[in-house]
């Protein structure tokens, strides 16, 4: 096997939000096919259990402990450096001497940077000769910053708009040196040709997947809402925008639906509930589940699930995962941007609070039924081991043969 260096902003385990669970199907793909040197962050103290069975799996390692409090405030000479705070933020001398010591000792030839601060470590050359940079931005970071100051006031308006203004520099700069550059849907891919022209030729992309036997239809779990009809919304609760989006729906959505259906609960559910998402506990109709140990029977037994961002890039895994258990889903277009469904017939789109109450309410009472034809479209388009393919093509791994199709019948050959 081939040895490969593979940075990540965050450690690959356990796949419990976003960009963990591409990272860490990313990874393990990667180990089938090569010898891995992962080097990556700790920044959740729960984590470091993981360390020691990652190590195990890997041709060597580094893991580095981030506070993040700490690291904020590492990252304010980048205001007058004039470099986004996002680098300093995961710039560490340690991770930079163990990239060092490991491209020296081995014939690293491939690195693969997960997000794009990562690519800081990535020289051109190493003492073995050219290092072919592979780089997954997953998302367009830059324009995430800029979506944050177009919902803030000044000051953070002006903050965010630098930020964003920044990490786009830094990041057409990563692209151009890059041999591929890779995000986490057509659409992302799409805007990123179009902020990095320049690195068009070499932008590509690969979808998330689902483990549609994990996240199947399972009726018979038990149901944890005690009967009770209920609307749920997951994701890990400390992140802004699912902040933001909870808040909406509690504090704009519920009141107008529960005067139409006045025993209609909301329930969130994701882990490290901020002071803002706990705070709405206290509302007729909402509960905060914080961790639950298995998402599966909320969202079995949820009447909807809904995604209400208002700020929103990539893939929202929360949404694949409801359509893979045949839930109805109601979501904003932001949060669809990056799905294949079609709005309508395997998902639902609505824009604004009018929109929203309106859509709900008439799958409460006359229910449309699209989650057959949400699973059916995860299982066309978000399987890991198919989509990971694309991935192996840029990495130069070889391609299994297809399997030689049937003969077809003539009733199957009829026009």
């Amino acid at each position: 096997m081939r040895d490969l260096l593979f940075l990540a902003h965050r450690i690959p385990f356990p796949p419990n939000k976003g960009d963990k669970i591409r990272a860490y199907h990313t990874l393990r793909y990667l180990r089938q096919h090569f010898r891995v040197h992962l080097g990556c962050f700790v920044d959740d103290a729960a984590d470091l259990a993981y360390v020691e069975g990652l190590a195990a799996e890997c041709a060597s390692s580094c893991f580095i402990r981030l506070h993040p409090r700490r690291a904020r405030l590492a990252s304010l000479p980048a205001l007058w450096r004039g470099e986004a705070l996002s680098l300093p933020y995961y710039r560490h001398a340690g991770l930079q001497r163990w990239v060092g010591q490991t491209l020296s000792q081995y014939r690293i030839a491939t690195a693969m940077a997960f997000s794009g601060p990562m690519a800081q470590y990535l020289p051109v050359r190493t003492a073995h000769g050219p290092l072919a940079r592979v780089l997954d931005l997953v998302d367009v970071d830059s324009e995430k910053w800029q979506n944050y100051a177009d919902k803030r006031q000044w000051p953070l308006s002006s903050l965010y708009r630098r930020e964003g203004r920044c990490l786009l520099e830094f990041e057409r700069a990563m692209a151009r040196g890059a041999e591929q550059v890779l995000l986490v849907s057509r659409a992302e891919a799409a805007l990123f040709r179009l902020r990095a022209p320049e690195s068009a030729h070499k932008t590509g992309h690969f979808n998330n997947g689902v483990d549609s036997v994990y996240f199947s239809p399972q009726p018979s779990v038990p149901d944890p809402y005690g009967g009770a009809r209920a609307l749920v919304f997951t994701g890990a609760m400390d992140y802004p925008p699912n902040i933001e989006a909870a808040s909406w729906m509690a504090e704009r959505i519920m009141p107008a639906l529960r005067l139409q259906f006045p025993a209609l609960q909301f329930h969130i559910v994701g882990s490290r509930p901020a002071a803002a998402v706990q705070a709405l506990a206290k509302r007729p109709g909402i509960h905060v589940s914080g961790t639950v140990p298995d998402v599966r029977p909320y969202l079995q037994h949820a009447a909807l699930a809904v995604a209400p961002l208002q700020i929103a890039r990539g893939v929202q895994n929360k949404i694949l995962e409801a359509m893979a258990m045949e839930r109805t889903v109601v979501a904003t277009p932001q949060a669809l941007e990056g799905i294949s469904a079609t709005p309508g017939s395997e998902v639902i789109s609505a824009s604004g609070e009018g929109e929203f109450i309106r859509h709900i309410s008439r799958q409460l009472l006359s229910p449309d039924e699209l989650g057959v034809a949400a699973r059916r479209r995860v299982l066309l388009d978000y399987q890991w081991e198919r989509n990971l393919q694309r991935l192996g093509a840029v990495l130069g791994v070889e391609m299994p043969s297809p399997s030689p199709s049937p003969a077809s019948s003539p009733a199957e050959s009829a026009p």
